[in-house]
């Protein structure tokens, strides 16, 4: 299973955070074949919590891509949104993450992206909308599946989007 995480805080373009995260979903959908997509939901920012809201969603893609080459795509989707790269945790218009390769498992000292994603089975914000699409997912270092990593979460102010 390969899933994908969105987030958005800012708009460009006129689009608003909501429209990005999906237009991002249908730019992943022309170079991946998308399986399930999550709910939107809106979460508080992080680590200040008076910047905007995050939008936040989570999807499910098939692809022959190999990791390196997916996440050259992600950084070109985000590109293609006006991302741009200044200090760690700002306020973005889009974050396209790679949080899980099937089972492969990957350190900060090997080549290409670190998998799963660091701190993805503490954060909220991704794992409800991974829990929506995957509950039964397993993180592959711990074995807890999705559901469970956020009901040990504190999922506070994160609420799905009607």
């Amino acid at each position: 299973m390969i899933l994908i995480a969105a987030g958005s805080n800012l708009h460009f373009c006129g689009l608003d955070s909501q429209d990005i995260v999906l237009r991002a979903f249908q730019a992943l959908g022309r170079v991946s074949h998308l399986k399930k997509v999550s709910s939107l939901y809106e979460t508080p920012a992080w680590p200040d919590p008076a910047d905007p809201p995050f939008v936040n969603a989570a999807a499910e893609i098939e692809t022959d891509m190999g990791p390196e080459a997916l996440m050259a795509a992600l950084h070109a989707i985000e590109a293609g949104f006006g991302r741009r790269r200044s200090e760690r945790n700002a306020p973005r218009t889009l974050d396209l993450d790679l949080l899980a390769y099937h089972e492969l498992v990957s350190g900060e000292d090997e080549p290409g992206p670190v998998l799963p994603h660091p701190r993805l089975d503490a954060r909220a914000f991704v794992l409800a909308p991974l829990a929506e699409i995957a509950p039964d997912w397993r993180h592959p270092v711990s074995g807890e599946r999705a559901a469970a990593l956020l009901q040990a979460a504190d999922a506070g102010g994160v609420r799905k989007i009607a």
